[in-house]
């Protein structure tokens, strides 16, 4: 590849990423939950930072997580946009069952399972989740989440998921509170 193709080629990937972090380079291998419980997992989860992303516009952003008998994993996301409720449904799986954090989570029967890694979690406050894309291994695009099982957590714990991300390799200097305000309203 010529160097003008290098730096010409993250341009036209602009419109597509222009909410997304993109960083030059591989994306980062940070280390998943150890003795990740999976079911411990599954249930709701609150947004509550978050880097931005294209395809998460609204407020009161929520996941569900569901175990189905297959063993795959029900995931119903939803989030309030101009005054309405939106709601995507989609499939999760374990990607390798030596290290069951790492989760892939597709909400497409036609696209490919996107990473949706758990850094850490305490299974009942808060977990850290964080997924990237390699594109043709010249720069990377990566999404991280800061959750609660309520929808609001303590500074001190929002502050110590950003140092971890950061101590992961993960930049997170542009992530931004997520908008959980008055949801429980009728619309």
């Amino acid at each position: 590849m010529t160097p003008l193709l290098a730096l010409l080629l993250p341009l036209l990937f602009l419109p597509i990423i222009s909410s997304q972090v993109p960083h030059w380079g591989p994306c980062p291998e940070p280390t998943v939950q150890p003795s990740f419980n999976l079911k411990k997992f599954m249930g709701r989860w609150f947004e509550i930072a978050k880097l931005p992303a294209q395809f998460e516009k609204g407020r009161c952003i929520e996941t569900n997580f569901t175990l189905k008998a297959d063993q795959t994993i029900r995931v119903v996301s939803s989030e309030i946009l101009k005054a309405e409720r939106r709601t995507i449904e989609g499939t999760g799986i374990v990607e390798d069952l030596k290290n069951p954090a790492r989760l892939g989570i597709s909400y497409s029967y036609v696209l490919p399972y996107s990473p949706y890694w758990i850094i850490s979690t305490d299974y009942e406050n808060s977990a850290l989740v964080y997924s990237c894309t390699d594109i043709l291994h010249l720069f990377h695009m990566d999404f991280a989440w800061i959750l609660g099982r309520t929808r609001s957590l303590p500074a001190a714990t929002v502050d110590k998921a950003r140092e971890i991300f950061t101590s992961s390799n993960i930049d997170v200097s542009r992530m931004v509170s997520s908008r959980q305000q008055d949801c429980d309203k009728t619309l």
